[in-house]
């Protein structure tokens, strides 16, 4: 068991005081996005100053265990994140398992190098992912049911709508076809079209908001559409984002999103867990690549209600259930002096999120991991030092 140093990612919407905070320091001097935690090629944390990547492949069995070897070769199918979003995330979804292994074939096939900016496929694995809130966490996830964004079109009055609003009506059998007809138009409409289209409904959705004292989801998905189009002006993605699902996470908790859930988060920080994956079609708000074709081939249709995730608690930890094998989470809350046993059964990650944990004979600071290596089999024991102390458990 050893302290695991995170690799900070500085992408351009990160928060510059979000993790500094947590770790007790002053602003930073660029945003900090994700702090990774695990064995990611393009970004392994570090053990006893060596890349936990190298370490693993130096000894696999005793770093992963053979049940994780077996099924999952040499590598830790999971990565453990604290992300911390000051401004939205692309608008993306990921490929299935088989969708992945397909596209990474052909364009092996086609010649594309994998740096290339414009390959979406840069492996053959899927990307579930699971973010729990740390702090209030705003998130955009799965297209609304149609007649819920028919309501949206009747508060927003925006004649420019009218002419999509055929796409809306059926019975709800055809709810999945009219949700890609309505989609797939949006994000490929000539760029004139879409400015005019996006100009007047920001027009609308301002109006809307001055003209009501509600703050229901019709006002969120106003003010959303509104922020989206200040920051992303004339994107595509503003017009997708108004099909989504605008949900505000509370501490504590979660989504879960599978393959072809179209989604962005927006702002917020939280613990995310995914495979170790790095296919990501990408639908809007960015300045990266956009293949439209692809995302749409990947894309799930069915709208998605009910959002968060049902969490279970047993024996005073917080076990947030996914129906995937890469990686389990679960958390607990600590008050001063008291201590919890854990079992570890596999390869397993500790993160502490605040206060002070002394685990075994380490100490962790909130940003802090520990690497329990697969062949430490036994339990560790974990005791909370601060009046109010958090840590995350991760392991497959």
């Amino acid at each position: 068991m050893e302290l695991l140093s995170g690799v900070i990612r500085a992408y351009p919407w990160g928060s510059r005081t979000a993790i500094a905070k947590l770790r007790g320091e002053q602003p930073s001097a660029s945003p900090e996005a994700e702090l990774w935690f695990g064995a990611h090629p393009g970004g392994s944390s570090l053990l006893n100053g060596k890349p936990l990547i190298d370490c693993i492949a130096e000894d696999p069995e005793s770093m992963l265990g053979p049940r994780v070897l077996k099924q999952y070769g040499e590598n830790l199918p999971f990565l453990l994140k604290i992300l911390a979003a000051n401004e939205p995330l692309s608008l993306q979804a990921h490929p299935s398992r088989e969708q992945a292994i397909e596209g990474f074939a052909r364009e092996n096939q086609a010649g594309i190098a994998i740096q290339d900016p414009t390959r979406n496929y840069k492996d053959d694995n899927h990307k579930p992912e699971l973010i729990v809130a740390l702090t209030e966490f705003e998130a955009m996830a799965g297209f609304r049911p149609l007649a819920e964004t028919a309501i949206l079109f009747d508060a927003l009055a925006c004649p420019e709508l009218e002419r999509y609003r055929t796409m809306l009506i059926g019975a709800p059998a055809d709810e999945e076809a009219n949700l890609r007809a309505l989609f797939t138009t949006w994000i490929t409409i000539p760029t004139a079209a879409r400015n005019e289209l996006i100009g007047a409904l920001v027009d609308k959705a301002r109006a809307h908001i001055a003209g009501t004292s509600e703050h229901g989801w019709i006002e969120e998905a106003c003010k959303n559409l509104i922020e989206i189009a200040n920051i992303y002006p004339g994107d595509v993605g503003v017009l997708g984002a108004l099909l989504l699902n605008k949900l505000t996470l509370q501490p504590g908790e979660a989504i879960y999103l599978d393959a072809g859930q179209l989604h962005a988060y927006v702002r917020g920080m939280g613990v995310e867990i995914m495979a170790n994956c790095d296919n990501v079609l990408r639908g809007g708000l960015t300045s990266k690549y956009v293949d439209v074709p692809e995302l749409v081939k990947v894309l799930k249709f069915q709208s998605l209600r009910n959002i968060k995730l049902q969490t279970e608690i047993k024996h005073g930890w917080v076990h947030y259930p996914v129906p995937t094998d890469e990686f389990t989470l679960a958390s607990a809350q600590l008050v001063a002096g008291e201590e919890k046993a854990l079992e570890i059964q596999g390869p397993t990650i500790l993160l502490c999120t605040s206060g002070k944990l002394v685990i075994e004979d380490k100490i962790l600071m909130p940003t802090e991991a520990l690497w329990v290596p697969a062949q430490w089999n036994k339990s560790v024991s974990i005791q909370g030092i601060e009046p109010s102390n958090q840590v995350f458990v991760a392991s497959v």
